[in-house]
């Protein structure tokens, strides 16, 4: 590679844009509410069983929340932030 490339590429960009970290810092958050939602539902005894680890919080809401977060990741990462939509 020549000097020229080596300095072009060495400017310190960032890889995405503002609006790209904007959007994957929600889909991480997204993500990390679904994992929040799915954890406890334990029992302190292990000879009782406990129901609640079938509730409809953990069974449908929170890995919902989390495809949605990795949704919102994936498109975070496909976003061109240099696209103007204000022309």
């Amino acid at each position: 590679m020549g000097e020229k490339k080596r300095k072009e590429i060495s400017k310190g960009e960032f890889v995405f844009g503002k609006k790209n970290y904007k959007w994957m810092f929600i889909g991480l958050a997204c993500i990390a509410l679904g994992f929040i939602l799915m954890a406890g539902g334990g029992s302190d005894d292990p000879n009782v069983f406990d129901d609640s680890i079938f509730s409809w919080r953990r069974i449908r809401l929170a890995p919902t929340l989390v495809l949605i977060g990795f949704g919102i990741q994936v498109y975070a990462i496909l976003l061109n932030p240099k696209k103007n939509s204000k022309k």
